[in-house]
């Protein structure tokens, strides 16, 4: 009998699962395998709401693998010597894994690919499993990747999206390969209070209603912060619980203006993983440098921690973060309000923010979360770098009567509402019975000069 191994990284699920598939195909059993890479802990992303995620969607896989007759094979330690390992106790000859974009990933394939021959076994990649289509399909004729949007959603749409796939009736895995039991949630405390389930199934649910009904408005209301209108889908796409390549196949059928704005999401998660696949670097520098000199010290160390903590004294920048700490998931425009009055008007380094929404995003990957983070810092690929976003100009537009602010600034509650953007206009008597919230850390005229004059724009 002839065995392939199936390695997941991102890539949690049974449906549309080239890598799965092309090893059924290929052999008579296969040993479905994740590994619990120490390098990705070493390098600080096992923050415990991922891990959380994780593990809810690692017991899903493990559940779907053993009603066809299967389970996975879970290990911890170095990636490359446990998948080796694995291959050897199966005699598997074959190993299939998706491609990823991060310099950890193309490091990780190579070492795996230069172990696997020197042990006479072939590492198959597979591309579009994690993307709709692969980075570097999509390219100009005079670079190796798109530095600016719209060129490249332009070309997107051009290209065909491959058909998905079903998931397998039948997986059998061959026995005598060792495993450790399927993680646990870990410590509740340690995790965000609204933290949603994750795993194929709750996804696919999600993804359903989502279809059913959400999407029809989406191209309205998907920056109206009290209406909550977005899919809620990232965890499920950063995790693999769900197939970008099924869910523009599927927003396509239901059609209309909401599907394609949509869909042009979808496309953007795209256009990042083609812009780190091409300059692996932009995970931690500057993609377009501004040469800013970010100002450090206790003064913007101050500044930091009141942003963190949701107590700036602009509402609907601490409406964000707070929903960020409860959570562990932020409304998109919230995500675009509060990165750039970090980056802009504390003039804080946009690495300081990513970092802080690492350690609590279920959805916080390299591509999208570094790169996000520069686009609003103006170091990344947006073509207006020096757009300040004023917080109460965009509270007033995107949470117009108060909404989002009261919901997640209690303090607060008792104004009605656009009174609740700008307390610290009450008149004295009025202010004082709000005092538990704080006024203004910065004068937004003030942080606008500054910023301007660090980029010698005044």
């Amino acid at each position: 009998m002839t065995t392939s191994v199936v390695l997941f990284t991102r890539d949690l699920r049974l449906h549309d699962h080239p890598p799965l598939r092309a090893a059924l195909d290929g052999s008579d059993t296969v040993v479905p395998v994740f590994v619990r890479d120490r390098a990705v802990d070493a390098a600080g992303f096992a923050a415990p709401n991922r891990l959380a995620l994780l593990a809810d969607c690692l017991r899903d896989l493990d559940a779907g693998l053993r009603e066809r007759g299967g389970r996975l094979i879970v290990r911890s330690g170095d990636l490359v010597e446990e998948v080796c390992a694995a291959a050897g106790e199966a005699d598997a000859h074959d190993v299939h894994m998706a491609a990823d974009v991060s310099g950890h990933a193309h490091r990780r394939e190579e070492r795996l690919r230069s172990a696997l021959e020197a042990r006479g076994r072939r590492l198959h990649v597979h591309d579009a499993v994690t993307t709709v289509l692969a980075p570097g399909s999509v390219t100009p004729a005079a670079s190796d990747h798109f530095a600016v949007f719209t060129p490249y959603f332009r070309r997107w749409g051009e290209h065909s999206v491959r058909e998905p796939l079903a998931a397998p009736r039948r997986v059998r895995v061959p026995g005598g390969v060792g495993s450790e039991p399927v993680p646990d949630r870990g410590d509740p405390a340690a995790l965000s209070p609204g933290l949603p389930a994750g795993g194929e199934r709750e996804a696919r649910k999600r993804m359903a209603a989502w279809l059913r009904t959400g999407v029809f408005g989406y191209a309205d209301r998907h920056d109206d912060l009290s209406g909550d209108a977005t899919s809620r889908l990232s965890p499920d796409l950063h995790f693999g619980a769900l197939s970008p390549v099924e869910l523009v196949h599927r927003a396509r059928r239901a059609g209309g203006e909401g599907a394609e704005a949509f869909v042009r999401q979808l496309a953007w998660r795209d256009f990042h993983h083609q812009v780190l696949a091409a300059r692996p670097h932009a995970s931690a520098a500057d993609y377009r440098t501004r040469h800013d000199r970010w100002r450090t010290g206790a003064a913007a160390e101050a500044d930091t921690a009141a942003w963190k903590d949701g107590r700036t004294g602009y509402p609907i920048v601490d409406a964000a973060m707070r929903q960020l700490r409860h959570e562990g998931w932020m409304h998109n425009r919230g995500r675009l309000l509060v990165a750039s009055f970090l980056t802009k008007t504390l003039y804080v380094d946009w690495r300081v923010g990513a970092r802080h929404f690492l350690e609590l995003l279920v959805d916080g990957d390299v591509a999208n979360n570094q790169l996000n983070w520069q686009w609003a810092a103006g170091t990344g690929t947006d073509t207006r770098p020096h757009r300040v976003l004023n917080p109460t100009t965009q509270a007033r537009r995107f949470d117009p009567e108060g909404t989002y602010v009261r919901r997640w600034v209690p303090e607060l509650a008792g104004l009605e509402g656009r009174a609740v953007h700008e307390p610290w206009r009450l008149p004295k008597a009025e202010r004082s019975a709000y005092a538990a919230y704080p006024d203004p850390i910065v004068d937004l005229a003030e942080g606008l000069d500054r910023f301007k004059r660090a980029r010698g724009r005044d």
